[in-house]
């Protein structure tokens, strides 16, 4: 519904502003009650349009079909929390969660104001021989050598993903593509679901395991 505002200048009449008052509290009286479905918003706000948004909306990428519709995995619940809770709510997710929780990095990123994480899947993790996923995740050094490459300061819409970037552990990730189609770092990972909300991050999930 959009409301005209008409300002009156009545200084030193007070009969006018008691009578200007009395007309507006009865105006927003009737809107309040109004039953037409096209003076009600679905917002909060004045623009509804804005309101009706969802998380999911931003998103791109065949594997985003994979995210659950609802619950604290969903697009929705995910934009609620910091980056290391929300993933740790997500299936796609679960061997990069304990790998964070390995190297003692979930704090970190919790608490980070403003980053993009690249984000392996379960998948990803497992091209990695069983021995040697198991070695690197009891080496606490080499461990967060690898998943600090995968996180880059800001969070990067996919207007502005492309390019070279400084990772968190201090080496550079390139960044390919434009649009909807986008591959990260030297293994030119591809992303299967991109522009996913979190409180504090950006996270865009990579079928393949970068190394620094």
């Amino acid at each position: 519904m959009t409301t005209t505002r008409t300002r009156l200048r009545s200084a030193g009449k007070p009969a006018l502003h008691a009578t200007v008052a009395a007309i507006a509290a009865s105006l927003a009286l009737t809107a309040c009650s109004s039953d037409d479905p096209a003076e009600t918003s679905s917002g909060n706000g004045s623009n509804g349009d804005a309101m009706t948004s969802s998380p999911e909306d931003q998103t791109f990428g065949p594997g985003c079909s994979a995210i659950p519709d609802s619950g604290a995995g969903s697009f929705d619940g995910m934009a609620t929390e910091p980056v290391a809770t929300a993933a740790s709510a997500n299936p796609l997710l679960t061997t990069l969660v304990a790998a964070v929780g390995a190297a003692g990095l979930g704090d970190t990123l919790n608490s980070a104001e403003a980053i993009t994480v690249f984000a392996p899947t379960d998948d990803a993790f497992a091209e990695i021989p069983a021995d040697t996923l198991e070695a690197v995740l009891a080496d606490t050094d080499t461990l967060t050598a690898i998943l600090t490459h995968h996180v880059v300061a800001g969070q990067l819409s996919p207007d502005e993903v492309a390019g070279t970037h400084e990772t968190l552990g201090g080496t550079t990730l390139v960044v390919r593509g434009s649009g909807e189609r986008f591959t990260v770092g030297n293994e030119e990972a591809a992303v299967l679901c991109g522009n996913i909300p979190t409180s504090n991050a950006t996270v865009y999930v990579i079928d393949t395991v970068m190394m620094p």
